[in-house]
């Protein structure tokens, strides 16, 4: 044999050995044949009685899914107690522009003192270190 016949068929059988790898252009994604599920089969509904919209009803959806949810879990929006209208009463309506006054420069605030403001400035903490101190 002549050496240029070995040396092709040196080439020929790396080449076939190198297409048993893993790797390179030749490996390719292949789906995963455990992750397959089957679909149940479609079933038809027992029923068909269904009847259609009157002219002019309410759509029986009416509303947004939250008022919906609040509507079934607390039976709808309930009358006010005496004491809540009473105290609605008393405490009088609101100004409508009420939230525009508010940021305004000119307008008279209360302070609350140095102890409302030693609270809101405490550090976070766990509670650890905390003392109530009880008047006598």
């Amino acid at each position: 044999m002549t050496k240029f016949v070995r040396i092709a068929i040196v080439a020929g059988l790396g080449a076939l050995t190198a297409a048993c790898g893993s790797g390179g252009f030749l490996d390719r994604d292949r789906p995963d044949e455990f992750a397959v599920q089957r679909q149940a089969p479609l079933v038809v509904p027992p029923d068909f009685n269904l009847t259609p919209p009157q002219p002019g009803a309410p759509r029986p959806a009416e509303g947004t899914s939250a008022e919906q949810a609040l509507d079934v879990l607390f039976g709808g929006p309930a009358p006010r107690s005496q004491v809540e209208t009473s105290v609605l009463d008393r405490a009088g309506a609101a100004d409508p522009g009420i939230r525009s006054e508010v940021g305004d420069p000119e307008t008279a605030t209360v302070s609350k003192g140095a102890v409302t403001r030693d609270i809101i400035a405490a550090p976070e903490g766990d509670g650890a270190n905390a003392q109530a101190l009880i008047p006598s």
